[in-house]
Formats: structure tokens, C-alpha cells, sequence
């Protein structure tokens, strides 16, 4: 979407409102003038310190808003903000809110990297481009520099593992069979790191102790700069359907991207080094946090033998 911006506006200056933890990661995109980082919990009402937040930006004369969350908390903001045009598909009663309402036909638009980048065109354009994949980089001094603060050393190839999943255990690929393919790498030489968030660290901790001694855990200790830094080097990443996935893909590094109860036909992996495992099950995708069926078959039959079968496969192609 904001590569479809600047194609249509040589010379426009995009700022981006967004939660504190993505600020990093925006800040890398060459698209993004600035970034404003929005203050309020998920949930959140807080109606007057939006209105006050909205008020205060009114000083940037933003002439167009393109509000990408469907809440009806995201558009109050830019109505605050005297902002003339205000993009958005319609989501929760916000009419009031958007003057520049779409309605999102799912079956044109079944990729959700499809739904934002069309809200960069305009409302009458029934063209649906092939978008351009995201793209991130890294330098060789910033993964140095990273690299020496934990104290890692490369003495060989480096699989990274992605192990969680924020929406439910229905998308984590099982700890018994992180810590199996991991023992699988290392015997073929690679050094494992694990990275994630906080949140991420208990099960990292439990595939170190399934018999991987040498494995490191970094999930919890890096920052999402870091954490880019670091995946920018990899030979492979195995990941969950997650935020980090879609950073491996941006950084176009070969991974396995496991998918269970979600669908890469929705939010798949954007780049050509990428290859997505996913079971052909007729309960499969359901979407749900958990298992509604209690068998959790769209993991348990994706084996650590299978996954490993395609990491060849993937090789050939880096």
C-alpha cells in the first residue's frame, strides 16, 4: 500500500499512527516520512484523549487518512483531525467517521496484503495490481552489532526458530517437534536460536530442554530491531503463521512457514524463498484460537519427519 502511494504521489510525505511496538519496524520502510505512535491499549475507548490526539495533528494539514483497522475507535482520530479525506473500508458503523468509505468485496480481494494496497487507489479504480512484496534490510553492521550484544558467534549455518503464535495455541506447530527438527539441524551442523516475544519464552524453554542444550533462547531478550538483525543473516527459519514470519519473508530468507488452523491464502508469507506447510484436512482452516475438535490434527500430522523432508527442497532455491 505504501509503495502504491508513492507510485501515484512522487512527492508525498506519509506518517504513519501506529502501536509503540511497531515503531522500529516502520521506522526501516524508506516509504515513511514519520512515525506517531498511538497511545492507546487495544480496546481502549479513551474518547477524549483521542479527540485531543486528533486536535493536536490538525496542525499537520494531512489532506488524506487511510485508517486500516476496521474498529470504529480507528477513525476518530482523523475525523478529529479535520482531516478532508478519510479512507477506510466501513467495519464498525463509521460512516459518520469516513467520507471515503469502501465496501470490501472478499472474493476480489481474498489476500489481506490485496484489501490495503487497493485503499491506496481510488475509490472508482476496479484494477487489482500485483502488488510489490514488502521488503526490509538489514546491515552487515547492525547484525554485527547485534551479534556481539548476545554474545553469539557464527561458526556454521543458523536455523532460526519462530515458535509462537499471538492468536492461540491452534497456530503453534507443537514443542515436541521444534525440539526434534532441532535436534535433526544440529546433527546436520546448524547452530538453532529461538526468537519471539516475552510471551514466547516459556515454550522456547521447553524445546531447549527436550535434549537441546545448545540451542539458544533469545525470545524475550530482543528487541524488533534485533530480532531483524538477526533473521536478516539466516540460512533457514522455521516459523509459525506470526508477526515474525512475515518479517523472514520481507527479508527474503529461505523458511518453512507452518500453517494449522489459519490459511495462507489470506495472510501467506510474501516472497519466493518462502514455502508454506500446510495439511489438505477438510477441518482445516477453522480460524479458532483452539482446536474445536480436540484431535489438533492440522499440527499433530505435520511431523517433524515431513518438515525436514523439505528443507532440501528449500535450499535449492536459496
Amino acid at each position: 500500500m505504501l509503495h502504491r502511494l508513492i507510485e501515484r504521489h512522487r512527492h508525498v510525505l506519509i506518517d504513519v499512527l501506529a502501536p509503540p511496538w511497531t515503531e522500529s519496524l516502520l521506522r526501516r520502510m524508506p516509504e515513511i516520512n514519520d512515525v506517531i505512535v498511538n497511545p492507546f491499549p487495544h480496546g481502549a475507548l479513551q474518547f477524549a484523549a483521542r479527540r485531543r490526539l486528533g486536535i493536536e495533528l490538525r496542525k499537520a494539514q494531512y489532506e488524506q487518512a487511510i485508517i486500516l483497522p476496521n474498529s470504529l475507535k480507528s477513525a476518530l482520530v482523523p475525523f478529529f483531525a479535520n482531516i478532508p479525506l478519510r479512507t477506510g473500508y466501513v467495519g464498525e458503523l463509521r460512516y459518520g467517521l469516513l467520507n471515503d468509505a469502501r465496501h470490501l468485496d472478499k472474493k476480489k480481494l481474498p489476500l489481506m496484503v490485496q484489501r490495503f494496497s487497493q485503499l491506496a487507489e481510488e475509490a472508482t479504480e476496479q484494477t487489482i495490481r500485483q502488488g510489490q512484496y514488502p521488503f526490509l534490510q538489514a546491515t552487515e553492521e547492525e547484525y554485527s552489532q547485534t551479534l556481539s550484544k548476545f554474545g553469539l558467534s557464527v561458526t556454521g549455518p543458523i536455523a532460526i526458530f519462530c515458535p509462537g503464535a499471538e492468536y492461540g495455541p491452534a497456530k503453534r506447530w507443537p514443542v515436541e517437534y521444534y525440539a526434534e527438527l532441532s535436534q535433526h539441524l544440529q546433527d546436520e551442523g546448524y547452530s538453532i536460536w529461538l526468537i519471539g516475544s516475552h510471551k514466547d519464552k516459556e515454550v522456547a524453554d521447553k524445546i531447549v530442554a527436550l535434549g537441546n542444550p545448545q540451542a539458544i533462547n533469545l525470545c524475550g531478550t530482543t528487541n524488533l530491531n534485533e530480532a531483524i538483525n538477526l533473521i536478516s543473516r539466516a540460512q533457514l527459519v522455521i516459523s509459525n503463521d506470526s508477526g515474525l514470519m512475515h518479517i523472514a519473508a520481507a527479508l527474503n530468507r529461505p523458511m518453512l512457514a507452518i500453517f494449522g488452523s489459519s490459511s495462507p491464502r489470506f495472510t501467506p508469507p510474501l516472497s519466493t524463498q518462502a514455502k508454506v506447510l500446510q495439511l489438505d484436512l477438510s477441518c482445516s482452516p477453522c480460524f479458532k484460537r483452539v482446536c474445536p475438535l480436540g484431535h489438533f490434527n492440522c499440527m499433530l500430522q505435520l511431523t517433524p519427519k515431513l518438515v525436514a523432508s523439505q528443507i532440501p527442497t528449500l535450499q535449492t532455491k536459496s
